[in-house]
């Protein structure tokens, strides 16, 4: 059966043109496209690219697979560059249908008006307030952790340590282990208020229950997108039982990519 595909890049001139590029030599190939239903995602760009690729199709996440192309700077999730399309389509058309699968941040949302709202995340979710700082009380796994104040909360993957949450201190973790990172966003100590300050590794088995005080004003980020002025009841975050899935043409070396993105001390294929 013919592999459908489909591909989605930026508006950078090299994106482009290496879309085209792809595309052109994976029709003479023989591969059919499909944007609605594919059986493979391109991503050409950089990591926001892949990311708005990912929610495009967070409906079919166990019926596809995806594949990366970064066209600047080192993208986490992009295994090929724009120099090796033809290395890239060699590999497709002898693919054996191999993968390996990254854990995805799942979310449920209850706003105060007990409307309820899903999402997932790839890389990491945060919950945040623009005008005061944030009051919540944090449960973990069913129990009453901790009452936080500060600026705000952050929720990550593993494959999303390397983002937002390492730059706030949080650890880098293996895309291995199936875990969720918190992090406190400039927490607040004091007789009332006391928290960990320190990362929280959540197992997979677990969830992260957030109550956060009376307001209307909160944003709730989750990768690439963000919802403003939400009234929120309560926020429940966990990893999900679904998984993304990509497509395995050679080896990932992720602790390399972490040393030739933050140290630079080694080239990195």
């Amino acid at each position: 059966m013919t592999m459908k595909v489909w591909i989605n890049h930026n508006t950078k001139e090299i994106s482009v043109k290496t879309a085209k590029n792809i595309r052109q030599k994976l029709e003479a190939a023989g591969f059919e496209f499909d944007k609605k239903n594919p059986d493979l995602a391109i991503s050409v760009g950089g990591d926001g690219t892949f990311l708005s690729t990912f929610h495009e199709y967070t409906n079919r996440l166990s019926q596809m697979k995806f594949i990366g192309i970064h066209t600047g700077h080192l993208g986490f999730y992009a295994d090929w560059r724009d120099n090796e399309v033809d290395e890239l389509i060699e590999a497709l058309k002898n693919y054996d249908g191999q993968t390996f699968e990254y854990p995805v941040l799942e979310a449920d949302i209850t706003y105060t008006d007990n409307t309820t709202k899903s999402f997932y995340a790839l890389n990491e979710a945060i919950i945040k307030r623009p005008s005061k700082t944030m009051r919540a009380d944090v449960y973990l796994d069913g129990e009453f952790f901790e009452r936080f104040r500060g600026d705000g909360l952050s929720f990550s993957t593993p494959s999303g340590s390397t983002a937002y949450a390492k730059s706030i201190g949080g650890a880098v973790i293996h895309p291995k282990s199936r875990v969720m990172q918190v992090n406190e966003i400039a927490p607040i100590n004091n007789r009332i208020y006391r928290s960990i300050s320190a990362p929280i590794i959540v197992p997979s088995s677990q969830e992260v229950k957030i109550i956060p005080a009376e307001g209307s004003d909160y944003i709730v980020n989750y990768d690439t997108n963000s919802r403003t002025n939400c009234s929120v009841k309560l926020i429940k975050y966990r990893i999900s039982k679904e998984v993304i899935q990509f497509a395995k043409l050679r080896d990932r070396h992720f602790w390399g990519r972490v040393e030739h993105a933050f140290l630079g001390t080694n080239d990195y294929k």
